[in-house]
C-alpha cells in the first residue's frame, strides 16, 4: 500500500529489491523511495528485512533482483565506500569512531586538511569547530571524544556522516542509548539537516519518537512491504498492526497478570553500596513480585542490579538470600544463591554470538556444574529443545548461530539459559531494549507468567509505560541514590515517576 506521495521527485528509489541467503528470503519484491528533506522512518519487528534493505543500499550486500536510483540515475552501489562516494552515509547505533582522537581528529579521519603532504592540524580543527557549530552545538574540538558522553559521541558520527556532500543520511536506531534530553538534542541536529534538503532513513523501535520527528514511513514485514504512510495518516495502533500483521492483544491485562499473590523475601539487601557507583540502598524482593527500577541514563539502575549479582563487589552493607547471609563476592557467587541476570548489552555482556543456540543457552547451567562434569548431551538437548519451543524462539535450530538471530530471539536464548537453571530471583536489564513490539510483548508476558509462577524479578526499564504495566513495586533512582519505592497502584503514574525523579525526594 502506498499513500500520499510527496509533489517532487524521490532523491532514491528502490524498486523490487530481492535478496536470498541459502534457504532464508530476507527481502521479496521491496519498493522503498526516499525524498529530499524528509525524515523516513523504516519500521519492522526484528527480521522484517530492514538491516538487510540498509545493507543492499549501502553496497554491503548486492541485490539479487531489482533496482536502484539514485536523483533519477540507475547505479549499482559495490561498497559501502562507493556509497559514500555517491552520497549515502550510514551512522550505526554503537559508535565506530576513536575515543582516543579528538573530535576533530574523528570527524576528518581520512580526511585531513593538508597542504604539501603535511596535516594542517589548526585549519583542521577550525573545519571541524565550524561543522560543529552548524549544527548548534558547542564542543571543543580539541578535546578527546571519548571524554564526551555516548550521546555527544553520537552526534559527532552525525557530524562526521554528512561533512561532505550527503544526499541520504541512515540512522540506525541512534537513540537506543540515549535519555530524553540527549534525544531532544539530536532531533534538533535532524531537523537542521532536514532543512538542508538531506534525506533521512531513521531506525527505531521506540514509536513515540517516530510521531515525534518523521514525516512519513515505510513499514516491512517478513521480508516484504506491508505500507507506506504519511505519519500524521496512521496512528499507532494501525501501525502496530501492520508491524505484526494482527492486532496486538493482552497487554492491558498484564497489570493484572502480574499481580499474584507475593510471598516470602528471596533477598534482603541493607545498607549496599559502592562508592563512586551507587550510593548505599535498602532494598527487598520477594517470590512472585516485579520490582521494577525507574531513573534517567546514569542514575543508577544498572549499577545497583551489578552489585545484586556480584558483577561489581559492594563496599558497605550485607545482602541476605532466603534468610541467611550471602557473600556475593562475583557471579558464581551469585549463580550458586540462585540469582541470574540478563545484562542491559546482550551482545557485549551476554550473548556469545559465535556460539550457536544450543551452547549458548546451556552455558550458565554448565558452568554451575563445573566444566569437569559435562551435562550428558541427551539431557542437553532435552532441555534446549524444551526452552526453544516455550520461549518461541526462532528459528527453532539449536545449531545455528547466536548472532544470526534477530534482537527479541536473542533476548530469549539469554532468558532460556537463565530459566534452564531455575532462578529464585531473576535480575532483567533493559530486557526490551532495541527489539520490535511484538516481541516486546512477548517478553512482557513471559515475565508476567514466570512472576505469576513464583519467581522474583528485578525489571529495570527505561520505558516507564513498560515499567507501570509490569510491576508490582517501583524504585526510583536518581543520582546514583534510591530515592523512593512505590507500590504500584491507580495513584502511581508516569507523570508522579517523573516529580519524583526530578525532586529527588528521599522517601
Amino acid at each position: 500500500m502506498v499513500e500520499s506521495v510527496p509533489p517532487m521527485k524521490p532523491v532514491l528509489r528502490m524498486t523490487g529489491i530481492s535478496k536470498q541467503f541459502t534457504a532464508v528470503r530476507a527481502l521479496s519484491d521491496v519498493d522503498f523511495r526516499l525524498f529530499p528533506g524528509e525524515i523516513h522512518a523504516l519500521l519492522g519487528e526484528n527480521g522484517a528485512g530492514k538491516s538487510t534493505l540498509i545493507k543492499v543500499l549501502t553496497g554491503v550486500y548486492g541485490l539479487d533482483a531489482g533496482s536502484v536510483e539514485l536523483d533519477g540515475q540507475a547505479v549499482r552501489i559495490t561498497s559501502p565506500h562507493h556509497a559514500q562516494q555517491l552520497g549515502i552515509s550510514t551512522v550505526y547505533q554503537e559508535v565506530n569512531l576513536c575515543p582516543n582522537l579528538t573530535v576533530a581528529e574523528n570527524i576528518f579521519l581520512g580526511r585531513e586538511v593538508t597542504a604539501a603532504g603535511t596535516i594542517r592540524w589548526r585549519h583542521t580543527r577550525k573545519a571541524a569547530a565550524e561543522l560543529i557549530s552548524r549544527f548548534g552545538l558547542d564542543l571543543d574540538v580539541g578535546a578527546p571524544l571519548g571524554s564526551y558522553p555516548l550521546a555527544i559521541q553520537q552526534l559527532v558520527s552525525i557530524v562526521r556522516a554528512v561533512q561532505t556532500t550527503t544526499k541520504v543520511l541512515i540512522l540506525d536506531e541512534p537513540t537506543s542509548s540515549l535519555d530524553r534530553d540527549e534525544v531532544h538534542v539530536l532531533f534538533s541536529v535532524m531537523r537542521k539537516l532536514r532543512e538542508q534538503n538531506v534525506a533521512i532513513v531513521f531506525v527505531s523501535h521506540f514509536l513515540d519518537q517516530i510521531y515525534e520527528i518523521c514525516d512519513r514511513m515505510t513499514v516491512l514485514r517478513n521480508g516484504r512491504l506491508v505500507g507506506e504512510h504519511l505519519v500524521a495518516d496512521l496512528d499507532r495502533v494501525g501501525l502496530v498492526r501492520l508491524m505484526i500483521g494482527k492486532e496486538l492483544t493482552g497487554l492491558e491485562a498484564l497489570a493484572e497478570s502480574s499481580r499474584a499473590a507475593v510471598g516470602g523475601t528471596v533477598l534482603h539487601a541493607e545498607g549496599l553500596g559502592r562508592k563512586g557507583r551507587i550510593a548505599p540502598f535498602t532494598l527487598d524482593l520477594r517470590s512472585g513480585e516485579v520490582v521494577g527500577l525507574a531513573g534517567l541514563l546514569g542514575s543508577g539502575r544498572t549499577e545497583l542490579a551489578r552489585l545484586l549479582f556480584g558483577a561489581d563487589t559492594a563496599d558497605a552493607g550485607k545482602v541476605d538470600v532466603d534468610g541467611t547471609p550471602a557473600a556475593l563476592r562475583g557471579p558464581h557467587n551469585a549463580i550458586a544463591r540462585g540469582i541470574a541476570f540478563c545484562p542491559e548489552n546482550r551482545r557485549a555482556e551476554g550473548l556469545i554470538p559465535e556460539l550457536t543456540v544450543r551452547e549458548n543457552i546451556i552455558l550458565a547451567m554448565q558452568a554451575v556444574r563445573g566444566w569437569t562434569r559435562p551435562l550428558p548431551r541427551e539431557r542437553v538437548d532435552e532441555l534446549v529443545s524444551r526452552y526453544i519451543s516455550a520461549l518461541d524462539i526462532r528459528p527453532a535450530d539449536p545449531e545455528i548461530s547466536a548472532g544470526s538471530l534477530s534482537g527479541g530471539n536473542q533476548q530469549k536464548v539469554l532468558l532460556a539459559r537463565w530459566l534452564i537453571t531455575e532462578p529464585k530471583l531473576l535480575i532483567l536489564d533493559e530486557p526490551t531494549r532495541g527489539i520490535d513490539v511484538g516481541a516486546k510483548a512477548e517478553i512482557q508476558k513471559l515475565v508476567a507468567s514466570l512472576a505469576g509462577e513464583g519467581l522474583a524479578v528485578l525489571y529495570i526499564s527505561a520505558e516507564l509505560e513498560e515499567v507501570l504495566r509490569l510491576s508490582h513495586t517501583i524504585g526510583v533512582l536518581r543520582d546514583r541514590h534510591l530515592v523512593a519505592r512505590l507500590d504500584n497502584g491507580p495513584d502511581v503514574t508516569e507523570e508522579r515517576i517523573l516529580q519524583t525523579i526530578a525532586s529527588g525526594a528521599h522517601t
